[in-house]
């Protein structure tokens, strides 16, 4: 293991760091005994197909890196579909030239994904394969897109984890939702997105959904080979994003997160900012936390700690109002909207009376409007 850092003004066309540079890499790399050189750059097909030699060594980008690991997490035909996508996009116009070295290629990039099969592929035969891949995604948007109409009409709400990646959103995610989702330390673990029911107090129809953690510099292969799977953002009725407070470079990550939610048109998009891992924090750095926005939540996603607050400010920021207790009456025949208080709300107390129920429940401002005939008196929980 070792590190290089080259300064100057403009990148070499070359070789990306220049001769000199590249050869006290091939030095230092040979003497610590390294398979590969990884450049935290993307190199061009002229620098890596010249890198190779330079160095003798397999020389990977930013880029085969990245696609490596997400070849490595894609479980679901979905996330391999889109790996494989973007790693034959990138593949393309690297093919030209290689001769021997592609082989090599085989071994950095998606070396278990389908990067790896018949790298000897002309471009004909990649560019039907990017066809064929393109138009089955195209199909899962379709299908994603269905999807979402459906929750709309069943009057679904979405709400949508993201953050840079390892900031702990699936642990989030489990703590919100009491499901089991693996998690990870590793970068990339959740590629593949988790949609659970969000219990609420208001009792809301709510889905909570778990997506790809960011990064900076998103390679552009990945981001049009998962846009299927972003789109997802484009729906939700809120945000969350999650940062890990911990880590000392918090600032540059919450950076990159804006920049491809920009990217995504979602700059005005309803949020919550949730502060995850305080329980690494001092006490001095908790309290600061804890003295920031409304719009900022500070939680510890592995002991719990701020999940109850964070559940009422989800609650209290999705549309149809704030939580307010009202009471009801209803025909004993009306069984559909005695159902659908039930349903929307939670319910305190029932008390028959002759041919009549009297219902009080918890329920948001908008359902408390839609049985504004049989309400017997409302309050706001906060007194208002």
């Amino acid at each position: 293991m070792g590190s290089r850092v080259q300064r100057s003004p403009e990148p070499d066309p070359a070789t990306l760091v220049g001769r000199g540079k590249a050869e006290e890499i091939r030095l230092a790399a040979h003497a610590a005994g390294a398979a590969v050189v990884i450049f935290d750059h993307d190199l061009t097909p002229t620098q890596l197909r010249n890198l190779e030699p330079a160095l003798d060594l397999k020389v990977l980008d930013r880029t085969q890196l990245i696609l490596d690991i997400f070849a490595r997490r894609a479980l679901s035909r979905e996330g391999q579909l889109q790996v494989e996508l973007a790693q034959l996009n990138y593949l393309l116009p690297r093919l030209a030239g290689r001769g021997t070295m592609l082989s090599r290629l085989g071994g950095g990039i998606g070396t278990r994904g389908p990067g790896e099969q018949q790298l000897e592929f002309d471009r004909r035969r990649i560019r039907a394969r990017i066809a064929k891949l393109t138009e089955a995604l195209e199909r899962v948007r379709s299908q994603r897109s269905l999807h979402r109409a459906r929750r709309r009409e069943q009057q679904f709400q979405t709400v949508a984890l993201v953050g840079y990646t390892n900031a702990g959103k699936s642990t989030l995610f489990n703590a919100l939702t009491r499901a089991e989702v693996g998690t990870s330390s590793r970068l990339f673990a959740t590629l593949d997105p988790t949609v659970r029911l969000l219990p609420l107090e208001s009792r809301r129809s709510v889905l909570l959904s778990d997506t790809v953690g960011f990064i900076r510099k998103l390679p552009p292969h990945l981001v049009a080979a998962f846009r299927a799977t972003l789109e997802e953002l484009q729906d939700a009725s809120l945000l969350l994003h999650v940062t890990d407070a911990s880590h000392p470079e918090h600032g540059k990550q919450d950076a990159a997160v804006e920049s491809l939610l920009a990217e995504l048109g979602l700059t005005s998009a309803p949020r919550l900012h949730v502060w995850n891992k305080i329980d690494l924090l001092d006490e001095t750095e908790q309290k600061r936390l804890a003295a920031a926005g409304p719009a900022d939540v500070a939680v510890s996603a592995r002991d719990g700690h701020g999940i109850e607050t964070l559940l009422a400010c989800i609650d209290a920021s999705l549309e149809g109002g704030p939580l307010v207790e009202a009471e009801f009456d209803f025909p004993c025949s009306d069984g559909e909207s005695f159902a659908l208080v039930h349903r929307f709300g939670h319910v305190l107390s029932t008390r028959v009376e002759e041919n009549r129920v009297r219902v009080r429940a918890r329920v948001t401002e908008s359902v408390r409007g839609r049985f504004h005939g049989a309400l017997v008196i409302g309050e706001s929980l906060s007194g208002g």
